[in-house]
Order: C-alpha cells, then sequence, then structure tokens
C-alpha cells in the first residue's frame, strides 16, 4: 500500500492576498459613522457637563463637581453595560462611546460581566482589568515620563 500524501498547500501571493482581504472586509461607512459617533460621544460629554453644572448649582466647589460627575458617568456606564444597554449605544456610537470616561467604564465592566460565570476571583477578579490594564499601565507609565520631563525642563519649581 503507498501512503497518501497530503497536497501542499500554497500560499497566495501579494496581490492575491489583497483580492482575499478586499473580499472579506467590511465597507465602513465613514460618511455616516463619523457624524453618529460625534454626536453620541458630544452627547455623553454635554450630558457630564450639565451633570456638572447642576453639582455645581447644587453649591460643590469646582473640584468636588468635577469629582462626582466622573464617578456619576462612570457608575451609570457601568449599570448601562450590565443591563447591555452600553452595547446597542456603542453599535450606533462607535468610537463616540469610547473617548468619554464611559467608555473606559464599559471596558471594565464588560470584562466583569463576561467573566461574572467564572466566579468572582478566578472570573471577575482575574478578567476585569485584561482590556483596561494596558491602558492603566501605559497611561501611568506615559505620566511618569511626562512629569520626569517637565521636572527636568524646570517646569517643577
Amino acid at each position: 500500500m503507498i501512503p497518501q500524501t497530503k497536497p501542499e498547500k500554497r500560499l497566495p501571493d501579494a496581490a492575491e492576498y489583497r483580492r482575499m482581504v478586499a473580499a472579506a472586509s467590511v465597507r465602513s461607512r465613514t460618511a455616516v459613522n463619523a457624524p453618529k459617533a460625534f454626536l453620541i460621544g458630544g452627547g455623553i460629554c454635554a450630558a457630564g457637563e450639565q451633570l456638572r453644572e447642576l453639582l455645581l448649582s447644587a453649591g460643590l466647589s469646582a473640584p468636588d463637581a468635577a469629582a462626582w460627575t466622573s464617578v456619576i458617568l462612570v457608575f451609570c456606564s457601568a449599570l448601562a453595560t450590565g443591563l447591555g444597554l452600553y452595547e446597542k449605544l456603542a453599535k450606533h456610537g462607535g468610537a463616540g462611546t469610547l473617548v468619554p470616561v464611559t467608555g473606559f467604564a464599559n471596558a471594565v465592566s464588560a470584562a466583569a460581566v463576561e467573566a461574572k460565570t467564572e466566579g468572582a476571583v478566578t472570573g471577575i477578579g482575574t478578567k476585569i482589568f485584561t482590556i483596561a490594564g494596558p491602558v492603566i499601565l501605559y497611561g501611568t507609565a506615559a505620566s511618569a515620563v511626562y512629569g520626569l520631563i517637565y521636572l527636568l525642563a524646570g517646569g517643577g519649581k
């Protein structure tokens, strides 16, 4: 009996690969998506500003109003993520829902919601910063580097 050999798979050349990618890629509707992202992201930011103004009119100091605005927006985003509403908003708002602080809260909350079936420690505890962890890490590292540059440039007098 002659052993059967598998036919050799050939890799596509560059032009063929580009055609395959173009055929499989979803066309982006930038003319529609960009304005929607701008309006939804701007709406989130405008709502945050209205909330801050409300807190200021209630007598909070500017730093306290800003802090409470962030806390409330993060809470609302996490709640909306848990209820499945933020995903629906992000479907239409795209990057407009990622840029405000609510997008960061959604990233952390979504990872926790996905991992809840694995338990509090091995699921939520280990996966909650899957998406947000690199942002925290590199944001902290960058701020340390920028602070050092600022100090060395004589800004820390």
